[in-house]
């Protein structure tokens, strides 16, 4: 295989604009064709990159069927569509990098990972956050045993909007902090909970926007599997996740709240590790203190605090260098192979489920079976 390969960016919205972006600047990649059913988007970017002419601009999935020596396509486009698109493109044998979610069903998610292997494709997922050098360097210190024995975890995920007509705040949001908390641990959660409350979007808006979708699809797409759809989309989530050795995770996710925080956190004996995204200065802080017990009476001890040095990198730069290391070296993502795109949707469909009934605890497998 050469050093180069042909790349097709499939969408160019908000997101997508910015994996054509990187694409562009990474020295492997030859970018030669740009899909996007907005001829206006194509236009922009056209003009926003300064596109040679040889590279195709189209309005039809289907045109790149016919462009020689592609090699793999990068899909931005809303999860609804993630299924039929990656099937195709891993028929066609594209390597594929999909926006997250992979796909909204967990069975989908497996028939693509497996289609994947059968055909001896790169299939990854683009949870940006996992590439992100704060995650990665959080992960080496909790792993290495620097925080102690481990309590619990915390993130919050707040903003003021967007508000998403299509999924809740749930599938909207909680797919970055279980991805991190994950990759910390080195462990999925067995056991998931889920409550939210409704304020903007109620029954019957959401409701008949539902029936709406599922006549045009199918219901097996809809990511409120196997339960019946929630009384309108959540504005406000609360997640706990179990883990196999007990520890448990907090999640308050809410795109109704002007206090936009992106803040993440693990608890342990020794200290705590805090991933704050808003502090420009340190994202990545290691709390030392714990307690000195006289009497009956607990001291606080060793406290000191240390901001993390990071190594320099825009995570979404890493996550398309990755995809293309990937495809030359014929080794799949251990970060963020479709398999664990496959897990944290998993979860995901199991939180929709415990939060349509009303909390109650869903349990899960401790791993995906690939079988």
């Amino acid at each position: 295989m050469t050093n180069q390969i042909n790349i097709a960016v499939i969408g160019v919205g908000r997101w997508g604009v910015h994996l054509l972006r990187n694409f562009l600047a990474n020295p492997q990649v030859n970018v030669v064709a740009v899909v996007d059913p907005h001829p206006e988007r194509l236009a922009a970017v056209k003009q926003q990159f300064n596109l040679d002419n040889n590279v195709i601009l189209t309005t039809q999935w289907q045109d790149l069927k016919t462009v020689p020596g592609l090699t793999g396509v990068a899909i931005a486009t809303p999860a609804t569509t993630h299924y039929a698109l990656i099937k195709d493109a891993l028929q066609q044998g594209y390597h594929v990098l999909a926006e997250k979610p992979l796909t909204l069903n967990p069975a989908e998610c497996r028939e693509l990972c497996h289609l994947a292997e059968q055909h001896h494709l790169i299939l990854t997922v683009d949870h940006t956050y996992l590439f992100h050098p704060a995650v990665e360097q959080g992960k080496t210190v909790v792993q290495a045993g620097k925080l102690g024995d481990l309590r619990y975890g915390y993130a919050t995920r707040t903003h003021l909007g967007p508000v998403r007509q299509d999924v809740d705040a749930l599938w909207d949001l909680a797919i970055h902090d279980i991805a991190i908390f994950n990759a910390w641990l080195g462990q999925i959660p067995i056991k998931v909970q889920a409550t939210g409350t409704v304020w903007l979007q109620g029954a019957g808006e959401q409701g008949s926007r539902g029936a709406g979708e599922q006549g045009s699809r199918g219901a097996e797409v809809s990511p409120y599997t196997d339960s019946a759809l929630p009384q309108g989309l959540a504005d406000l989530v609360w997640l706990t996740l179990t883990y196999p050795d007990g520890f448990q995770a907090y999640i308050h996710l809410c795109w109704l709240n002007s206090d936009k925080q992106r803040r993440l956190g693990i608890v342990g004996s020794l200290g705590s590790l805090i991933f704050d995204e808003m502090s420009v200065s340190s994202p990545l802080t290691l709390l030392h203190g714990e307690f000195e017990q006289q009497g009956n009476q607990f001291i606080p001890v060793n406290q000191r605090q240390i901001a993390l040095e990071l190594q320099p990198g825009e995570p979404l730069g890493r996550v398309c260098s990755s995809f293309v290391a990937s495809i030359l070296n014929n080794t799949p993502s251990e970060a963020s192979s479709g398999w664990v795109g496959t897990e944290l949707v998993e979860i995901l469909a199991a939180l929709t489920l415990s939060l349509s009934q009303g909390g109650k605890p869903v349990f899960l497998s401790d791993r995906i079976v690939k079988d």
